[in-house]
């Protein structure tokens, strides 16, 4: 009882707490090491905990539905403003954005269909509970391929970035329109409140973020980027009371600060300062990755702490994970070669799973429970990681890549907000020669 009180109390809370994050960043620098994603060594080490917490005859985590409940929501709203923060929008990269952001879209819902059918089959009877549950398997883990992709081709490694953040994106914005909609009898509905929905988002994301971003570039004290954040959160709660797309409003705000040019044309750059967004955007940039480390360490391991050795080890457990996988590699392979044509490995073997799905699934038992069924073993989900995340490792290996993180200057749009405020300056240098000429010659 004295074990159990004392794990259960404040200081023991903070010591748990504070030692997975310090094994996490250990974890890491394994993961440079040997090749092994950082992520399978969390998922292992919440499963230890597990076994260690009930030896002490500890069943559950204190606040468990809470704590996933609050996580997950700010952990989505930090992975779209980090996605947002990484997504660089110009004339030359305009053929790798299309193509990554069509070869995602398709996949994720040929994935999800093919996926929900099979679930339909063998575990669920009912079909749309199936897709609620084959949508999360069908998104590819930024918060991997991101950290392991740094050895690619350029083109190749910018083509995976771009892929798994609109993967994210879009996957989460399927989630929650198919929840949303879930009450519509007829097609045509269900389209119609998804359009008016989106509309509605959109126009209320525009007034808000050009608002948001005009003000807090006013703001002069040290806590803006918190109190910028408490912004977010607050605007995330009013769009979810009112049943709109929130996570829009976040991916807009996260676009506008990366490409500022391209969202405070001429007419309106006056009411701008481009030196104070840049700034901004490396503050932000640099609040997401950390955040980001933290819910990615915590998520991983209380998703290991919720998974059974006896599911693991199933082998009827292990046909479904392996044919999930082989269809999503199936629908990968298939758009990849209509939309990339060449040069489709190691592409074709790097599409992990990881935190939004697990995010998403523990979202379907914590805020969705009409939906939550016995049906479907938890142990499907870590099989279908634990897959995924080999096959990924042991592509890029036999390349002679190995795991590899991208450089981050590459991916944030630093160096073009930097040039495009010389730019701006470069103009209003000579919009002002030249009115000084012409204030001479009319002279």
């Amino acid at each position: 009882m004295n074990t159990i009180l004392v794990i259960s109390s404040a200081y023991g809370l903070m010591i748990g707490a504070s030692l997975v994050i310090i094994l996490s960043y250990f974890f890491q620098l394994i993961s440079k090491k040997t090749n092994i994603p950082s992520v399978l060594l969390l998922i292992v080490l919440g499963i230890a905990v597990n076994y260690g917490l009930k030896s002490m005859g500890v069943e559950e985590i204190p606040f468990e539905g809470l704590v996933l409940e609050i996580l997950g929501t700010v952990g989505l709203i930090f992975i779209v403003l980090e996605a947002a923060l990484d997504l660089e929008l110009t004339k030359e990269k305009w053929p790798i954005i299309w193509k990554s952001m069509v070869v995602a879209l398709a996949a994720l819902i040929g994935s999800s269909f093919l996926i929900a059918a099979f679930i339909n089959f063998t575990m669920i009877d009912d079909f749309f509970t199936s897709l609620v549950y084959a949508v999360p398997l069908s998104i590819m883990s930024s918060a991997i391929i991101i950290p392991s992709v740094g050895g690619l081709e350029e083109d190749q490694k910018e083509f995976m970035v771009y892929e798994s953040t609109f993967s994210d994106i879009l996957g989460i914005m399927l989630f929650y329109l198919l929840l949303g909609n879930a009450g519509s009898d007829k097609m045509g509905a269900v389209v119609g409140n998804v359009f008016s929905n989106i509309g509605l988002t959109i126009f209320f994301a525009i007034m808000v973020v050009y608002a948001l971003t005009w003000v807090i570039q006013k703001i002069t004290g040290d806590a803006k980027i918190f109190l910028t954040i408490a912004i977010l959160l607050l605007i995330y709660a009013v769009q979810k009371i009112y049943h709109l797309s929130p996570l829009i409003s976040i991916l807009a705000f996260g676009l506008m600060i990366n490409n500022p040019k391209l969202f405070w044309f001429k007419g309106i750059r006056r009411f701008v300062d481009f030196d104070r967004i840049h700034q901004m955007h490396n503050e932000f940039h640099l609040l997401t990755l950390e955040s980001a480390f933290v819910i990615r360490t915590f998520f991983f391991v209380i998703f290991g702490i919720t998974v059974s050795i006896a599911s693991i080890l199933s082998w009827t457990v292990l046909f479904y994970s392996l044919i999930i996988t082989v269809c999503l590699y199936l629908v990968r392979l298939l758009f990849l070669w209509v939309f990339q044509q060449k040069n489709i490995f190691p592409l074709l073997y790097i599409a992990p799973r990881g935190l939004i799905t697990i995010l998403l699934f523990f979202q379907i038992y914590s805020a969705y429970p009409e939906y939550a069924t016995e049906s479907f073993d938890r142990g499907i989900l870590l099989q279908v990681i634990f897959i995924s995340s080999l096959i990924m490792t042991i592509s890029l290996i036999q390349n002679g890549l190995g795991i590899s993180e991208v450089e981050r200057s590459r991916t944030t749009g630093d160096l073009t907000i930097i040039e495009s405020n010389e730019q701006y300056e470069i103009d209003e240098e000579e919009s002002e020669g030249r009115t000084s000429e012409e204030d001479e010659t009319k002279g």
